[in-house]
């Protein structure tokens, strides 16, 4: 499989310039634990992640280095800690410069790319254009959904899956983090809503596109106010079974 038939194409960005408490609440809100950061020109520049928030002055989880290691790294590395832990803009404290894969890259090559390089997600490309996101929750979807299943998804199945995105992406229910992996024309969504009369209006929709057999509920329900969260039924009844 390759990274196109995996990844998130909703992708939700910020800008350089954007603030460091409104990057957070974006990640809370949406249920992401990343951000791309996309500048005026559309260009990828960066990417914020949950690691970045840290160490922040704001909850006072300063480093705290002693004056013999201060000593050692000099004042560059203290400087640059202070921007990270002080900066108010997301510019301040993202990743430059983020790995990224193109479409076709194989599911084994960003997985060997993740764990190289210690990364959690990588920015799927077209060119200089961002155009999905895979993360470790692809990955794992993707497993959950597909481990039984043998045969490779046929250009066929792309075609279904294309078109499953596109009859859910226009809709204000859509799932958050929506993805949609599809063999043989069966439909594995997952995601994330925030109510639940929103997971029987995906199914409905997927399951009226054009070549869809059959749609497989893979989609978490989670509480904004408190973060409880609850696995689909039919998951549920996998874990039970297993």
């Amino acid at each position: 499989m390759r990274a196109h038939q995996i990844m998130t194409r909703a992708v939700i960005t910020v800008t350089p310039d954007t603030k460091i408490a409104d990057a957070a609440n974006i990640m809370l809100q949406k249920h992401v634990s990343g951000l791309p950061v996309i500048d005026a020109s559309g260009k990828l520049v960066g990417i914020v992640s949950e690691g970045d928030f840290i160490r922040r002055s704001e909850i006072g989880t300063q480093r705290r280095r002693s004056r013999f290691l201060k000593f050692i790294l000099g004042p560059g590395k203290a400087a640059t800690d202070f921007v990270h832990e002080h900066g108010s803009k997301v510019s301040e404290i993202m990743t430059p410069e983020p790995l990224t894969v193109s479409e076709d890259t194989p599911l084994e090559q960003i997985v060997e790319l993740m764990e190289k390089n210690g990364v959690k997600r990588l920015p799927v490309m077209s060119g200089d254009k961002i155009v999905g996101i895979v993360s470790r929750a692809n990955l794992l979807q993707a497993v959950a959904s597909l481990a039984r299943e043998i045969p490779d998804p046929t250009a066929d199945d792309d075609h279904i899956r294309n078109r499953v995105i596109d009859a859910l992406g226009k809709y204000d229910w859509c799932p958050f983090g929506l993805s949609v992996i599809v063999r043989d024309g069966i439909v594995h969504l997952s995601g994330v809503i925030t109510e639940e009369r929103s997971r029987q209006a995906a199914i409905v929709a997927a399951e009226n596109v054009t070549g869809v057999t059959k749609v497989h509920d893979h989609l978490c329900w989670v509480d904004t106010m408190s973060g409880m969260y609850l696995n689909s039924a039919e998951d549920e009844d996998l874990a039970k079974a297993s």
